[in-house]
């Protein structure tokens, strides 16, 4: 049966101040769940309505810890209790607080090619964000300290999982990119055509504010402005592109050359 302290802690790990405190986050669904757990994130406590799913997504070892008697981290729940924990509007059979793992402070690695997040504001842009950056391989997203939480319930849910296979430092974006020795990219609209435009395999690929762009200090430090035309320049189009779909191009444009 669910407790009204467990359900008063994973409803206040909405907010990132709870978060922070708790070292603790929430993810939901058998894929996120199941990859943040194959990953080696460690469960604080894992509900859920179907607790067999978990076999499917943890070798037969790991299993005791979760669904040992006392103590265990596996609390099988109602539907009922299920939607009164979730955020999401239609629940899916499992829901998991996850410890927040340590934060790496990193120099940036001039021998890979990595993806720089200035000021990012919307959740669902950043969580797409980080879920393209692991389909094309990209394993390290460096955020200025004003870039949404990537711990947020609803980044988690958009990264469909990816979270796990993704390194994500929050960190002094303009004094990292001081010290790089690489290729700095950003996408502005005085940049140079994209597809015109020799890329390279390695260096950082800065995306900027969903309103603002990129901030003025940090272009500066951009050695390769780059722009995503648009098909028809002599006639009215759309202002711009979103942020999480400009990064795709972007990123499907460095891998194909």
């Amino acid at each position: 049966m669910l407790s009204k302290n467990q359900l008063k802690l994973v409803r206040s790990l909405e907010l990132k101040k709870n978060r922070k405190k708790e070292g603790l986050f929430v993810a939901e669904g058998p894929k996120v769940v199941g990859d943040l757990l194959r990953a080696g994130y460690v469960p604080h406590s894992i509900f859920s309505t179907n607790p067999a799913y978990l076999s499917s997504y943890l070798p037969a070892s790991n299993l005791p810890a979760l669904l040992g008697g006392v103590g265990g981290r596996l609390l099988p729940i109602t539907d009922d209790e299920l939607r009164k924990l979730s955020f999401l509007q239609h629940p899916q059979e499992v829901l998991a607080v996850f410890e927040i793992p340590q934060s790496q402070q990193l120099t940036a690695n001039s021998q890979k090619l990595s993806i720089a997040l200035d000021g990012i504001q919307d959740p669902g842009n950043l969580g797409t964000i980080i879920r393209i950056a692991d389909w094309f391989g990209i394993t390290t997203i460096y955020c200025s300290e004003d870039t949404a939480d990537c711990y947020n319930p609803k980044v988690v849910q958009a990264t469909m999982g990816s979270l796990a296979h993704i390194n994500i430092v929050y960190t002094d974006l303009e004094a990292l990119l001081r010290q790089y020795d690489g290729p700095i990219y950003g996408t502005l609209l005085d940049g140079n055509d994209i597809y015109q435009q020799e890329l390279s395999s390695e260096g950082i690929i800065v995306m900027g504010n969903e309103g603002n762009g990129i901030s003025p200090a940090i272009r500066q430090l951009v050695t390769h402005k780059l722009l995503i035309p648009n098909y028809n320049p002599s006639s009215e189009t759309a202002e711009s592109l979103n942020v999480a779909i400009a990064t795709a191009i972007t990123c499907a444009e460095f891998r194909r050359r």
